[in-house]
């Protein structure tokens, strides 16, 4: 059994700068992965997907050119050069990554499956050869999470549904896809897929797309979606699939009592995801899980185990990269720098890059009246921003959420071009303290989109 300062599981956006920073500090570490480095979203998630979607942005531009002036007299979509491209940056990454932590002192990389014996020992299983086994008086688990596959659609298993991971593969565009989940990453493959040239229907059981964000926000992005030619069936799901052969699938939906078929070539499940714990054994631990299976932290982000941390998706609350970074840098300058860093009440800015994207930060409408706030709701359409209209997209609009009495902004949500800049813009102004009225009156260059924060804000009476 060889010993180690510390142990990481994991090599996604938290644990691998911690690895290297941990080693960089004197620190003897191990840093186990079960498979790439670079966790999901090197891999699977924001990398790939973010590279499609700039593929599917400029076939949907090709197609509109011409309203603008530009004569283009048709175009082709090859789907195995945009995947050659995405999975190229991808490599390049992954690549980069490793070789720099190969080449760090005190720092050793392990690739296989990861189990507790104890709470300071795991036992790691490569793919060829034994196991072996590790000890550490520290030990943080950066396993993050898995696609969800829903038990109770009849026939589910005798189709070769797709997942976020496996969709990526295709190198030939579906005739028509069919999306279980109306959510962030199934709206996301969504329009990229309709851009590419595929037929698309969403299923969602709840009421409306993107239930968590406010309605006006979520009538704004079906419209977008469905001006695009994408179908999207709320109140409904998938209970049945049936297999008719190769790329042909017939659904059964329910939607409210009624039940009807869909004709498919593919089948997307997005659902949600879940944590990686059940073969992490933590039950050799004293590490205790919630409900769901996510991994306890406090504040700290230690588990009930001393000693043991959780860091990003596996520990539950938002599930995004720069809430892993967030995570690894505040464990870091814990134990390291000895600060007093807590996870409590930080930012959580996230952006749905459909196109035009969502950048949401702070609070929502609904939630500010549910926490019985004193707020103005300021609303302006993008199609009264001077730059979306020189730019020939005025799809969207801009909405931020203050409190009355103090002026200062408690949330927004930006539907449009550069809809995550813009929202970043906000989230400095909400870091600062600085308030609404101040930002009604600030001097931006024209013509940007952030412009027109200015007139976002005259919409409110002081």
């Amino acid at each position: 059994m060889k010993h180690y300062d510390a142990i990481i599981i994991g090599s996604g956006q938290a644990g691998s700068p911690l690895a290297k920073k941990l080693a960089n500090a004197g620190k003897k570490t191990l840093l186990v992965e079960k498979r790439f480095i670079g966790g999901t979203c090197v891999n699977d998630g924001c990398t790939p997907t973010k590279t499609m979607v700039a593929s599917a942005r400029l076939a949907y531009l090709a197609g509109r050119c011409n309203d603008m002036g530009i004569t283009i007299k048709g175009y082709t979509v090859d789907l195995k050069q945009v995947k050659k491209r995405a999975m190229g940056i991808v490599r390049k990454s992954r690549e980069g990554s490793q070789a720099a932590m190969e080449k760090t002192k005190n720092l050793d990389l392990f690739f296989g499956e990861a189990t507790f014996i104890d709470n300071k020992t795991i036992s790691v299983n490569p793919k060829t050869g034994k196991a072996r086994q590790f000890k550490a008086e520290q030990i943080f688990i950066n396993a993050g999470c898995k696609t969800i596959i829903p038990t109770d659609i009849e026939g589910l298993d005798d189709i070769d549904y797709l997942t976020s991971t496996s969709i990526l593969e295709l190198e030939k565009v579906p005739e028509h896809l069919l999306i279980i989940g109306g959510n962030y990453i199934g709206l996301e493959f969504g329009q990229m897929f309709r851009r590419f040239g595929s037929q698309v229907t969403v299923l969602e059981r709840s009421g409306r797309l993107i239930s968590r964000e406010d309605e006006d926000i979520s009538k704004e992005i079906t419209r977008i979606l469905e001006d695009e030619g994408i179908k999207v069936l709320s109140n409904s799901k998938a209970i049945k699939f049936k297999n008719k052969g190769k790329n042909q699938i017939t659904a059964t939906v329910q939607t409210g009592d009624k039940e009807s078929k869909i004709k498919c070539s593919h089948v997307l499940i997005a659902v949600g995801r879940s944590p990686q714990t059940e073969r992490l054994a933590l039950d050799k631990t004293g590490v205790k899980l919630d409900e769901k299976g996510y991994i306890k932290v406090n504040d700290k982000l230690e588990t009930s185990e001393p000693g043991i941390y959780a860091l990003g998706d596996i520990k539950g609350g938002p599930a995004f990269t720069h809430i892993a970074y967030n995570d690894y840098t505040i464990v870091y300058r814990n134990l390291i720098e000895k600060q007093d860093l807590s996870i409590k009440d930080r930012p959580v800015p996230y952006c749905m890059f459909t196109d035009p994207e969502l950048g949401r930060i702070g609070i929502t409408e609904k939630e500010a009246k549910e926490q019985g706030l004193n707020v103005k709701v300021a609303r302006l359409p993008m199609a009264h921003v001077a730059r979306a209209l020189e730019t020939g997209d005025t799809r969207g609009l801009m909405k931020a959420v203050v409190d009355a009495d103090t002026k200062k902004i408690l949330g927004a949500a930006v539907v449009g071009t550069e809809g995550g800049e813009i929202m970043t813009v906000l989230q400095m102004a909400m870091e600062g303290g600085i308030t609404y009225d101040r930002i009604r009156y600030c001097v931006f260059a024209h013509p940007t989109y952030s412009e027109s924060l200015n007139n976002l804000f005259m919409a409110l009476e002081d």
